[in-house]
C-alpha cells in the first residue's frame, strides 16, 4: 500500500508538472514566407501575463550550412521553444544569431543560444549590457513566471553593415536607427525577405521609448527602397502580419507624423502634459491595437521635448 501511494503521488507530481508546462507554451509555429525562410508572428498586443510577452516577430534563414536566426523573442523559455521549432523544420546546427535591437523582446531569448555566436550593431551590444538587466525586471513585472530563469546573454559578435555570409547564405545588413539608436535591417539576398526589426509595425502602435523621430523616417525611407528593388518578396515588421509590400512602413510613418504634428502644435498652444494625454485619438487610429497605451507613453517619452522647442521659438 505504501509503495501504491509513492507511485500514486509520484504520478501526481509528474502530471502537475505538465500542466505547469502547459501553462507556459508559447505555440509558436513558422510560418514560411520564402524557400527556407520563416516566421514567427506575434500578437498585436502589450505585454501581460496571459501572452508571456509574445507580441514580437522573430524569425530564421535554413542555409545551405546551417541556420541564421533574427531576433529569440522575450525570454528563456520563447528561447528554447523557437530553437525547438527550428529543430523540427531543419536539423542543421545554428550558426549565427542576429539581434536587430536591444528591446527586450528581441533579445532576452539568447540564453537558448549561448552556444553559437551572436550578433549585433555595436551600439546595440552596448545597449543590452547596459540596460539588460532593467529590462528583463520589468517584464517579470508585467509577464510574471513566464520569464522564470531568464538571464540577459549580450551579443558577442559585432555586426556592421555590409554583406555578410552565415551559413551558407548571403545576407545584406543595412545599419539604421531612429526607432532606437542601433537598428539593424536583414536582407537575405536569396529570396528577397526584408527583416525590418521594430522600425516596422504593422497594425499595431509604434512604441518610442528610445525614439529619434526624424531619424526613424529617414530609416524608413531607406526601407521603402528596399522593398521597391527588384527581387524583393515580402517585409517582416517587428510587429504585426508579414506583408509582401511596403504596406507597414506607409502606416508607420503615418503614426509617427500624426503625433510628432499633433505634440507639436499642442507644445505650441501651451497645453500642460495632462491635457494632451486626455486627447481622444484621431479616427484614423481609433482602433488600431495598443494605440491609447502607446500615446500616453509616447506623450511621456516626446513632449517635454517638444515643449522646449515651443519656449525657444517663442524667444
Amino acid at each position: 500500500m505504501k509503495f501504491r501511494l509513492i507511485a500514486f503521488v509520484g504520478s501526481l507530481a509528474a502530471l502537475a508538472q505538465a500542466v505547469l508546462a502547459a501553462g507556459f507554451d508559447y505555440g509558436l509555429q513558422p510560418q514560411a514566407v520564402a524557400p527556407d525562410v520563416y516566421v514567427f508572428v506575434g500578437k498585436t498586443e502589450d505585454f501581460d501575463t496571459k501572452n508571456g510577452g509574445n507580441i514580437v516577430n522573430t524569425g530564421f534563414i535554413v542555409g545551405p550550412d546551417g541556420i541564421v536566426v533574427i531576433d529569440t523573442g522575450p525570454s528563456r523559455r520563447y528561447g528554447e521553444q523557437m530553437r525547438q521549432a527550428i529543430a523540427r523544420v531543419s536539423s542543421k546546427p545554428i550558426a549565427l544569431v542576429i539581434n536587430t535591437h536591444h528591446h527586450p523582446d528581441h533579445f532576452l531569448g539568447n540564453q537558448a543560444f549561448a552556444d553559437v555566436p551572436i550578433g549585433a550593431l555595436a551600439a546595440a551590444r552596448q545597449g543590452i549590457v547596459a540596460d539588460g538587466n532593467a529590462f528583463a525586471e520589468n517584464l517579470y513585472r508585467m509577464s510574471g513566471d513566464w520569464m522564470s530563469g531568464t538571464e540577459v546573454v549580450a551579443p558577442n559578435r559585432t555586426l556592421q553593415a555590409g554583406d555578410l555570409m552565415a551559413g551558407g547564405r548571403r545576407l545584406r545588413l543595412v545599419a539604421l536607427d531612429g526607432h532606437t539608436g542601433a537598428d539593424l535591417v536583414v536582407v537575405d539576398s536569396a529570396s528577397g525577405v526584408v527583416f525590418a526589426g521594430d522600425l516596422a509595425f504593422n497594425d499595431r502602435a509604434p512604441t518610442t521609448p528610445h525614439a529619434d523621430v526624424g531619424h526613424w523616417r529617414q530609416a524608413l525611407t531607406v526601407l521603402e527602397a528596399l522593398t521597391r528593388q527588384p527581387g524583393f518578396t515580402a517585409l517582416v515588421p517587428g510587429h504585426g502580419a508579414v506583408t509582401r509590400d511596403g504596406a507597414p512602413l506607409a502606416r508607420t510613418r503615418a503614426w509617427l507624423d500624426w503625433l510628432t504634428a499633433s505634440l507639436r502644435a499642442a507644445a505650441r498652444d501651451g497645453l500642460d502634459m495632462n491635457d494632451v494625454l486626455a486627447r481622444p485619438l484621431p479616427p484614423a487610429f481609433a482602433d488600431l491595437p495598443v494605440a491609447a497605451s502607446e500615446y500616453r507613453r509616447s506623450v511621456g517619452h516626446l513632449y517635454p521635448a517638444f515643449e522646449v522647442e515651443a519656449l525657444g521659438a517663442g524667444r
